[in-house]
This record gives structure tokens, C-alpha cells and sequence, in this order.
């Protein structure tokens, strides 16, 4: 793997320098040329209580354009630590664009397991052998999805009482791909929470959607009876994912429907970027299914919210 010029390729050999003398046994090179690394990280060094590998490869553009490919290897580590850690790393990265960022990845992990071996109960890990040597095999990169905690995130159980209402059309949209990340909405229509709750259960029958790293919804239901609306938004944790999504259902004003959409992760950063795909792939399916009519209603509806709400406040003074 070819350096994409003689100043990053010594940029990268002194960081690799760097951290090899400073975790020492800790830091493995899998293949040095293929720039591929692995490194050990422990709450403590004599009697760890938690223990993650972080495996690495550094494309020929880091760290000048380009992020490290990462993925973090534990056997408790799934469904919402895993996403709640690999955002720690997207925003580190986004905070020091074009800088080495493998020392400050590896003492964030670090800090991470310290907090949870201080906020655990003392007879916890109950996992197997946490601090079990990590088979060689674990050295492969390809990314392996988390399944078994994702319809936890939901919890929705079907009550005898809403197995008679009537389960909505499930739509799916085109996929979009970005740097082996791919994301995809869900649409149905419905007019009551039960049916959300369906909804969502029957998507996470589907074993792909389940395995997904996250699974963003919104929705937003028109009650005719009191004029207003009512809607919630998950983010799964993807932070504030749900909350934009919902904000780009209002500003288009949609009623009566469920957006979901799937974001299976690749191991690269995407920085921002995954929140303009998230919302792209929510706009072209509510206008596939036309929930949107055009460009220009919208905007003129959001026109229209402005300008009442500016009479409103000119009419209170």
C-alpha cells in the first residue's frame, strides 16, 4: 500500500513508531505492508477487568485526507456500547482532521473501560473470559454486524389487543452507499401508535434490517379530533439522528406515516456526512410515495408556519 506522498507515508512511520514503543507488547502489526495493526486496551495492566482489541488499517491518505478503517473486537462489546464508543471515535476524528488520531482513539477506549470497571457491579464480567486471548482469526476486518441486541432497542411486544388491527404496507427505498456504509428507508403509513408498534416489529423479522447498526425511525400522526400531532423519533444509537429526521418530517409537513431507515456500518467515518444520507433517504422515499407533492408546496407550507407564527407573536404584543 502505496503512500499517497513521502511526507504522509513518514507521517504515518512515526506514528506507528510512536505507538509501538509506547503499548509495547500491547501493539501487534497483523501486516506491516498493508498497514494493518492491532492493539490490546485494558482498564489495568495487572488484573483487567475489561479488555477490547482495536484492529486498524491506515489507507495511503491517513492522516492527511483520510480516516483509519477500524473495528473494535470484545466479546461483551454489542448493540448500544458498540455505538455509543464508535461515535466517541467519529467525533475525535472530526474534531482533529488531518491529525494522528490512533494514540487519542486508543486512550478514549482506554477511559471507557476504566468507567466501566468502576460503575460495574464487582461480580460482573459474566461473559465468558473477558480478558481472553483474542483468536488470530479476529484479526480479519470485515465487518461483522451486531444481531442479538437490536429488537431490544425497541422492546415492543404485540398485545392480544392489537393483533386484530390490520398491519400497514411496508415500502422500502433504494439503497445508498458511502465508503462501505450503506443506509436504506422504510415507509408505512399509519394512523395510530399500535401500528407503529407493528410496524417496526415485522421490519425487525426481516434478519438483514435486524442486523443493521442502526435502525432510525420517526413518525407523525394527525389528530383530527384535538388538530394536532402526535410523533416521536429513536435514534438508535446514532445521536440525534432521529430528532434531525423528525425535523425534516415537520419541515415537510408529512402526516400519518413511519420513516425507518437502516444504516449498516462499514468501518469507515462518514463524519456529518451519514445525517445528510439519513435524511436523503428519508426525503426520496416519502416522495416516491407521495408524501411530499412537490418542492414548491413545501416550501411555501414552511413559509406559511413562519409567517402565522410571526402574526401570532405581533398579535400577543
Amino acid at each position: 500500500m502505496a503512500a499517497s506522498d513521502p511526507e504522509t507515508a513518514q507521517r504515518q512511520i512515526d506514528e506507528i513508531d510512536a505507538l509501538s514503543s509506547i503499548y509495547g507488547d500491547d501493539w501487534c502489526a497483523v501486516d506491516e505492508d498493508e498497514k494493518i495493526f492491532c492493539i490490546k486496551i485494558s482498564d489495568c495492566l495487572e488484573q483487567p477487568k475489561w479488555t477490547l482489541c482495536l484492529q486498524v488499517i491506515l489507507p495511503s491518505e491517513y492522516p492527511a485526507t483520510a480516516p483509519p478503517i477500524y473495528q473494535l473486537n470484545a466479546p461483551w462489546l454489542r448493540g448500544q456500547e458498540y455505538m455509543e464508543l464508535a461515535n466517541s471515535l467519529e467525533e475525535i476524528y472530526v474534531k482533529n482532521l488531518g491529525e494522528s488520531i490512533l494514540y487519542l482513539w486508543v486512550e478514549k477506549i482506554r477511559e471507557v473501560l476504566i468507567d466501566k470497571s468502576q460503575s460495574s457491579d464487582p461480580a460482573e464480567p459474566d461473559v465468558k473470559k473477558i480478558t481472553e486471548e483474542i483468536d488470530e482469526d479476529d484479526y480479519s476486518l470485515e465487518y461483522k454486524p451486531v444481531q442479538e441486541e437490536a429488537i431490544k432497542t425497541l422492546n415492543f411486544v404485540i398485545s392480544e389487543s392489537q393483533e386484530d388491527e390490520e398491519l400497514p404496507p411496508i415500502n422500502h427505498g433504494n439503497p445508498i452507499s458511502d465508503r462501505r456504509s450503506t443506509f436504506q428507508a422504510h415507509l408505512a403509513p399509519v394512523v395510530n401508535p399500535k401500528q407503529v408498534k407493528m410496524v417496526l416489529a415485522k421490519l425487525y423479522q426481516n434478519k438483514k434490517i435486524a442486523s443493521a447498526t442502526h435502525n432510525i425511525y420517526a413518525y407523525r400522526i394527525y389528530c383530527e379530533d384535538k388538530q394536532t400531532y402526535l410523533q416521536d423519533c429513536e435514534d438508535d444509537g446514532e445521536t440525534a439522528a432521529g430528532r434531525r429526521l423528525l425535523h425534516l418530517m415537520q419541515i415537510l409537513n408529512v402526516r400519518n406515516v413511519l420513516v425507518v431507515v437502516s444504516r449498516w456500518y462499514g468501518g469507515i467515518l462518514l463524519g456529518p456526512d451519514r445525517f445528510k444520507h439519513i435524511n436523503n433517504c428519508a426525503r426520496s422515499i416519502l416522495v416516491e410515495y407521495n408524501y411530499i407533492n412537490s418542492a414548491e408546496e413545501s416550501a411555501k407550507h414552511l413559509g406559511k408556519n413562519k409567517r402565522i407564527r410571526k402574526e401570532k407573536k405581533q398579535a400577543e404584543h
